[in-house]
Parts: structure tokens; C-alpha cells; sequence
């Protein structure tokens, strides 16, 4: 796996939608939250209270302001 930034946390929330879920993971000082399908919440064996790592990869970063 090429993605450098990896973040070791504990799954706090997961909202299902029609496709893909919400999940969010506290790694401390945040929480990370990422959009994933429903297969891979069900394949990963994902559910609030698990342990479970947020793996960063981006290629940019956009930022705004009003």
C-alpha cells in the first residue's frame, strides 16, 4: 500500500446510506470521517466500539474561505 499516513483508532459512529456508509474514527485529538460502500463496511467487519485504521492518500488538498 502506497498511502503513508495511517492513524490507529476506534470506529465511533457508522451511517448508512442507500450505497455508502459514513464512518468516523477517533484517533485522538479528531475524528476522521470517511465515505465507504456498504460492502466494504460489511467485508471490513466494521461496527462502533471496533478498532480500525483511517489510511490517508491524496494527491491535493483545496481549502477555502468565505
Amino acid at each position: 500500500m502506497s498511502a503513508r499516513n495511517q492513524f490507529k483508532g476506534k470506529v465511533v459512529k457508522i451511517t448508512e446510506g442507500a450505497v455508502h456508509s459514513i464512518v468516523k474514527i477517533d484517533i485522538g485529538d479528531n475524528v476522521i470521517s470517511s465515505s465507504i460502500t456498504n460492502e466494504a463496511v460489511k467485508e471490513l467487519g466494521l461496527a462502533e466500539g471496533k478498532e480500525a485504521y483511517a489510511i490517508i492518500k491524496a494527491s491535493n488538498v483545496m481549502v477555502g474561505i468565505e
